[in-house]
């Protein structure tokens, strides 16, 4: 009963993964569907199921319902970089697609996901016993990480045009 989610998510994840082998003909496009395609699932699997990642291993929670934290802020430790590192592709990803997406839209983006991964942690903790905190430290995190991914794509679309510039004096020259 516990690993149900772990069935669902690795079930979605093939179906759409042999939707997009079977539907999507340009390959650029394939590769960046399937790469986006193992991220999220790859996300939905560290957040959704009783395994814990700690860095250098991982192992199987025991069954419990988890614990809630809506007060107690702790933003300096390894988790709250963990968090961080673990949605910066995320906020790429959405930089990417929405270029004209601004910053702040990015991150009320990075909110609404932090805040649904913890509801939904809370929900399933309760429903599957997968042992997953609700923190929003958690959720402050994973807003961070994604703007900080949303920027690193704002910085890139900022600075690429001097590049190309650059590029084509010295070429002409």
């Amino acid at each position: 009963m516990r690993w149900e989610p772990l069935l669902i998510i690795l079930l979605v994840a093939s179906l759409s993964g042999l939707t997009i082998l079977t539907t999507v003909v340009n390959r650029q496009y394939r590769w960046f569907a399937l790469i986006t395609l193992g991220y999220l699932t790859s996300l939905a699997a560290i957040v959704f199921t009783p395994l814990a990642f700690t860095g250098t291993a991982v192992y199987i929670m025991p069954p419990g319902t988890g614990r809630v934290n809506l007060t107690q802020l702790d933003l300096f430790n390894l988790g709250f970089a963990e968090n961080i590192l673990m949605t910066l592709p995320l906020g790429l990803l959405v930089k990417w697609l929405w270029p004209r997406l601004p910053l702040i839209g990015v991150t009320l983006f990075g909110f609404f996901v932090g805040g649904s991964i913890e509801t939904m942690q809370y929900v399933l903790s309760h429903h599957w016993l997968i042992n997953r905190s609700s923190d929003i430290n958690d959720v402050l995190a994973n807003m961070l990480g994604v703007l900080v991914g949303g920027a690193l794509v704002a910085l890139y679309y900022h600075f690429r045009p001097v590049r190309q510039r650059k590029l084509a004096a010295a070429q002409a020259s």
